[in-house]
């Protein structure tokens, strides 16, 4: 069986507030340790009502803090965001901490909006399509032997796992280019996962990262003890997603019977296309769909998110799967 791991939005539910995000994020990865999950990552996204991750490094360090063995990582760090300098020294110090335990995602997208991803430009000449050009950069940190004038310190000769995240085919492009191990977003935007995914493999050139493609993809699961339960718990992602379309992303709402039912056909079709990799039932009907969607894909590895409105509900979706992962 292929591992599973865990990708957290860090969600600051209705109510509530980024300090109890933060308890629920490292109780997550307490029970998901416990349970067998190989990864916990964290996404950064910026100017977001329902997501306390932005600083995500140091998010990262309070959760490799709180466990001992479970990996933890970025799903992803948005390079353009930042110098690829001042990222390799704030891993190479999380690598430092925590040896042989952090992974580090990396995107093209700011995480945010346009008004809010120019407050976060680095500088004026800040460029997405530098992307190639800034991964190449931060490898060269990492390097044993840089041959950059300036070293990060710390950071160089720790070689801190690369990933290169995506959901179009500039990402696979680009991660079969340089050998490194690919996270397609399929949680939220499938469209181009199974063409990404062909297009990955056919041109892998191995590396010293890497000696033969490895795709790992994100995956929604909504598991509970009944269907009717676990549909009533997806509904909160259903309305962060038209809300966050609608222009008006909100903190992650309570879920809603009759949610899906009240909707329009424009709403209910834009659900159905970006939540198509899902899985959403009791155990049995999990199981099947998730057992479909691996022999679909041949996914090497799957990323699972589970945003649910209900801290308990969440953890006991996560138990569920990961039961259904050693039965096998």
């Amino acid at each position: 069986m292929i591992p599973y791991s865990i990708l957290d939005l860090a969600p600051i539910a209705e109510g509530s507030d980024a300090r109890a995000s933060f308890h629920n994020s490292l109780d997550l990865a307490q029970h998901g340790e416990r349970w067998g999950y190989n990864r916990f990552w964290l996404a950064e996204h910026h100017g977001m009502p329902g997501i306390a991750s932005a600083a995500t490094s140091v998010l990262m360090g309070y959760v490799a803090a709180g466990t001992s063995t479970i990996r933890v990582g970025a799903g992803g760090i948005m390079l353009p965001n930042h110098s690829p300098l001042v990222i390799a020294e704030q891993f190479g110090t999380l690598e430092s901490l925590f040896p042989g335990r952090i992974d580090l995602g990396l995107g093209r997208a700011p995480g945010s909006d346009h008004v809010t991803a120019r407050a976060l430009r680095r500088n004026l000449a800040s460029d997405a399509d530098e992307f190639p050009q800034d991964v190449v950069e931060l490898q060269d940190y990492f390097a044993g032997s840089p041959r950059r004038q300036v070293k990060a310190v710390p950071g160089a000769g720790l070689n801190v796992p690369l990933w290169i995240l995506g959901s179009s085919l500039f990402g696979a492009q680009l991660a079969a280019a340089l050998g490194l191990p690919y996270a397609f977003a399929s949680h939220f935007a499938p469209q181009m996962m199974m063409q990404a995914i062909e297009l990955y493999r056919a041109n892998f050139r191995p590396s010293a990262q890497l000696d033969k493609p490895y795709v790992m993809l994100g995956f929604n699961v909504f598991a509970a003890d009944t269907d009717d339960e676990a549909r009533f718990l997806a509904t909160s992602m259903q309305q962060a997603f038209v809300n966050l379309r609608s222009g008006r992303p909100t903190r992650l709402q309570p879920p809603v019977r009759g949610y899906l039912e009240a909707l329009g056909p424009q709403e209910r079709a834009m659900l159905d296309a970006v939540l198509s990799c899902s899985a959403i039932g009791a155990p049995g009907t999990v199981a099947a769909q998730m057992k479909a969607f691996i022999e679909h894909t041949r996914a090497d590895e799957l990323m699972i998110t589970s945003q649910i409105f209900d801290h308990a509900a969440r953890l006991r979706s996560y138990e569920i799967t990961a039961a259904l992962h050693k039965a096998g």
